[in-house]
């Protein structure tokens, strides 16, 4: 019998195979990689379709089902959100989307707006050894990749809370979305950008391996992002810092300034045209110029 694909809808008229350039995740392989004794992952879900991981991630962690280390993955999100609530489509097994239960409790919750910056380092660090990709940060929460010359969006990054002692990380990733199937022109993916490999398996296990090397480092630190490097890491792969930008704030307001730096609490440092240096936790950002 033709195993069925869940994309396909009631019909199933086509194998998951269909698309051999996407093959199915082995979440075999992925178990038997990430999943140790004294590691960071304890467990490992792959389901064929979902609203969103980070909804689903957050309801198990409120039902106590969830541990930390618990990671799950879609091969297709029907309802990805971004920030602001945008929503992230794309089609079934084109990328990585994926949520993980973290629970810091080590670390004072003042420091846990680090997260998703530290995530965003994790995630480059991954995909540029996997993939042999050059990616780029832009804060607080997108991963941009080059094609043809321009930046281009291939991935972001969305924390929530879980309740009082956990966070819940959710990654997507564009991984072989070819260009008729770009939700906007200024998306991209890691085959545009030339990847040397877009085979998901030991890309995402390059990312939760990053990722838990990280957040121990952190955590080890309690937090502190000086300490375990944290903040200067980000910053030397930060797209954002030295261009002219514009911080789309809260309240309908809006501020353009230089992003010159990333302070200690994960903030947007923009140098303004009155000579004033204003720190931005929360908004979009739009580049106006090249670096």
């Amino acid at each position: 019998m033709t195993p069925r694909d869940a994309s396909e809808g009631p019909e199933g008229n086509r194998s998951r195979w269909a698309d051999l350039d996407r093959p199915p995740l082995n979440v075999t392989a992925l178990r038997r990689g990430l999943v140790r004794e004294g590691g960071l992952w304890s467990q490992v879900e792959v389901v064929q379709r979902t609203g969103s991981t980070n909804s689903d991630l957050v309801a198990r962690a409120a039902a106590g089902t969830a541990t930390e280390g618990a990671v799950l993955v879609a091969e297709e999100q029907t309802a990805g959100r971004g920030r602001l609530d945008r929503q992230w489509t794309a089609p079934a097994r084109s990328g990585l989307f994926f949520s993980v239960l973290l629970r810091p409790a080590e670390v004072p919750v003042a420091r846990w707006g680090w997260l998703p910056l530290l995530t965003g380092v994790a995630v480059a660090t991954g995909l540029s050894r996997a993939a042999g990709v050059d990616t780029a940060l832009k804060w607080p929460n997108d991963l941009l990749v080059t094609v043809g010359g321009e930046e281009r969006k291939a991935g972001g990054i969305l924390a929530e809370r879980a309740g009082d002692d956990g966070v819940v990380i959710g990654v997507g990733v564009n991984v072989t979305l070819r260009t008729a199937e770009l939700p906007v022109p200024t998306a991209g993916s890691l085959a545009l950008a030339g990847a040397v490999s877009t085979d998901r398996d030991p890309l995402l296990r390059g990312m939760l391996r990053a990722l838990e090397d990280w957040y121990g480092r952190w955590r080890a630190a309690g937090g502190d992002p000086v300490a375990c490097r944290l903040q200067e890491t980000y910053a030397a792969g930060c797209a954002t810092l030295g261009r002219t930008v514009r911080a789309e704030l809260p309240g309908d307001r809006s501020l353009v300034g230089e992003a010159v730096a990333v302070d200690g609490d994960g903030r947007l440092v923009l140098a303004t045209g009155e000579g004033v240096q204003e720190p931005v936790g929360a908004g979009d950002i739009v580049h106006l110029r090249p670096a």
